[in-house]
């Protein structure tokens, strides 16, 4: 929630502790959203693009309680979240995992709206973001079909 941590910022990039920034900040702003006018910038992930794999995955490793995980999946099939599926010309996104090591964003009103809708998400469910992230996009797009929020 960078627009909250940060209210008179016009951008913000999310480093994760494994990555290190060795270029100017201002150069990921003109490449991620200056050049094609998007808003809010993240890397699919480098293995996994059905978050369905993603949630099988986590209960493998072990990285949060299964039934969480079981719960949250059963709420967000019933509100019509559905398996990736590359090949549908209609899908929203390239990919329905992220990879949240570098989000980089500007504070406009819809990417805004989505910082604190996948928020919240993470807080009702499980602080692992990646499984909350598609659905979150989804349903802001569903919710707010006039208003276009672009994604890098």
């Amino acid at each position: 929630l960078s627009h909250r941590l940060f209210p008179s910022a016009r951008y913000s990039i999310w480093l994760d502790s494994k990555l290190r920034l060795q270029r100017d900040p201002l150069l990921l702003l003109e490449y991620f959203l200056w050049r094609k006018g998007h808003e809010y910038a993240i890397s699919n992930h480098y293995d996994r693009h059905c978050v369905w794999e993603e949630a099988e995955r986590n209960k493998k490793l072990n990285k949060y309680n299964h039934t969480m995980i079981d719960q949250q999946f059963a709420f967000y099939q019933a509100d019509g979240l559905k398996r990736f599926n590359a090949s549908d010309p209609d899908k929203l996104l390239p990919s329905n995992v992220p990879e949240g090591s570098l989000i980089i964003r500007a504070h406009t009103p819809m990417s805004n709206l989505f910082s604190c809708l996948w928020f919240n998400e993470v807080d009702r469910f499980t602080p692992r973001d990646q499984l909350s992230f598609a659905y979150t996009y989804q349903k802001l797009r569903k919710k707010n079909p006039n208003k276009p929020f672009y994604l890098h």
